[in-house]
């Protein structure tokens, strides 16, 4: 028995909840899999997983044996690449995952950087609002806006999203533009609600000591950015954007921005990835190119 590769398939067993995820994941058939942790499992004479009709649980010594695994396979990791003459040069697929709008505006037109420095990697870049499980998925990192809920993932604070509030001219050309946040009230806004929970995200306004957080009156949401972005340029209401987004169009006066004696709170972005992929060289070079790359970014950069 290859002790190393039955313990990267234990790890992956426990990571992805079942037999049949993990071996989709690792390419191998179930059978291979299930006789592999069997195999683990007689050598070290321990129950390691219980097993149901219905889901896999991890018991008390495979808990404790799964945490050693994830240090050991580490620690192996990161020795085969002080010493690989390809450090430089990481290889395999890297699964990331990010919004539809950030792909397509800030991480697509840079590629061609990317796999100049680093030809070997196999990119699998997954696109939408839809809050992923890294691990369920099989996504090595991923690009998340907002407070992080507690959790496993590692995170490193890459940038920040600042906000404008802002209309298409045949929108205004309809109404009088708001020139206080309590004017929303009279005008139709673009709400944005959550893939996940189904909320309405709240719009907050700060100006000095003074913070004002509200409800929007719509008649139109979506959970989509591309589709948000979309809506306002098409005249449908007021939205509140990115400024990396709406930037562009606001210089080339498909926009109008509004109440600039306003602005809003800045979002932190992040990039996560799970803790047993950190020492991982292809996701230590994306996350640091991508680092660099919202450095670079006008209403991204921290700071």
């Amino acid at each position: 028995m290859n002790k190393l590769l039955a313990m990267e398939v234990f790890v992956q067993v426990v990571d992805a909840g079942g037999f049949t995820r993990a071996a989709d994941l690792m390419q191998l058939p179930k059978a291979s899999v299930s006789t592999m942790v069997a195999a683990l499992e007689k050598s070290l004479s321990v129950k390691l997983l219980h097993r149901t009709t219905r889901n896999v649980s991890v018991t008390s010594d495979g808990a404790a044996y799964y945490e050693r695994c994830l240090q050991i396979l580490s620690d192996v990791r990161e020795a085969e690449e002080s010493l690989s003459t390809n450090r430089a040069s990481p290889r395999g697929r890297l699964r990331v995952d990010c919004s539809t709008a950030i792909a397509a505006d800030i991480i697509i037109p840079a590629l061609p950087d990317f796999f100049t420095r680093y030809p070997d990697i196999a990119l699998e870049l997954g696109c939408g609002d839809r809050p992923v499980d890294l691990v369920e998925e099989g996504v090595d990192c991923a690009i998340r806006g907002g407070i992080l809920p507690d959790s496993n993932l590692v995170a490193r604070r890459i940038g920040v999203l600042q906000f404008i509030t802002c209309a298409a001219p045949a929108y205004l050309a309809t109404r009088n533009p708001p020139l206080h946040p309590n004017d929303l009230a009279g005008h139709f806004c673009i709400n944005y609600f959550s893939s996940k929970t189904g909320k309405i995200f709240e719009w907050d306004f700060v100006r000095g000591e003074e913070t004002i957080v509200t409800g929007t009156p719509s008649n139109l949401a979506v959970n989509d950015s591309v589709a948000y972005m979309r809506a306002g340029l098409a005249g449908l209401g007021i939205l509140q954007a990115p400024s990396y987004a709406v930037d562009r169009h606001i210089a080339n006066g498909a926009l109008v921005a509004l109440m600039s004696d306003w602005v809003t709170s800045p979002l932190p972005i992040n990039v996560v990835y799970p803790q047993n992929r950190h020492l991982s060289a292809k996701v230590r070079v994306f996350v640091e190119w991508v680092a660099d790359l919202f450095a670079d970014t006008p209403g991204l950069r921290l700071g």
